[in-house]
């Protein structure tokens, strides 16, 4: 779904706000929905913003940073932790020292209190970087399950080498050919041959 805000298109997303001042919450909520996003909830406390994101699992979280830094920064940790979403911080005014401690809790972004456009660039920086974040997660994950992959063939080409007195070469042509002859994987038939080797009485001194 996109809506058009100052001529440009904006992917609308879910947003839980929150912060300790409910007023600083309504009007964050109106710039938003000005933006064509839906607010799902507004949370005050740490454990009520841990229980909305259970419930509601909104595409990102907004955290109103109002008179208390500690609780804005408990908040970002909360969220940070359970939410499946970036986190954005929205200030009163500029305050690097803040931001940093804020970064190193979780926000992927932050925006000036009562400026639409800025709460909007930053919600598109978020969003673009935690995509990012997701397709680096499964790049390694996929890398992880090549190695994992790789390992369980040279562990099973070790076994028959030793079993049958065999080149690796052949090893592998074994593998190969079981598999191929059972319509299955060579991975596949190697988890068995590792498992299978696994089973057997250890040899006798």
């Amino acid at each position: 779904m996109s809506v058009t805000h100052d001529k440009s298109d904006v992917r609308a997303l879910k947003v839980l706000l929150a912060d300790e001042d409910k007023g600083a919450l309504r009007v964050t909520a109106g710039l938003l929905r000005e933006l064509g996003h839906e607010v799902t909830e507004m949370a005050i406390g740490v454990q009520e913003a841990a229980d909305m994101i259970a419930r509601d699992d909104p595409d990102a979280s907004i955290v109103v940073v109002d008179q208390d830094d500690g609780h804005a920064l408990d908040l970002i940790d909360e969220i940070s932790e359970f939410a499946r979403g970036p986190v954005i911080a929205i200030v009163e005014k500029e305050d690097p020292e803040f931001v940093a401690e804020a970064a190193k809790r979780g926000i992927s972004a932050y925006a000036r209190e009562g400026r639409a456009e800025s709460i909007q660039a930053a919600i598109e920086v978020a969003m673009r970087r935690h995509e990012e974040k997701l397709r680096l997660v499964e790049q390694i994950q996929r890398l992880e399950s090549a190695l994992e992959r790789r390992a369980l063939i040279e562990r099973a080409k070790g076994i028959l080498m030793e079993r049958h007195n065999a080149s690796e070469r052949e090893a592998f042509d074994l593998l190969r050919d079981h598999a191929r002859s059972r319509n299955r994987t060579v991975v596949d038939v190697a988890a068995s041959v590792s498992e299978g080797h696994a089973l057997l009485p250890k040899a006798r001194d």
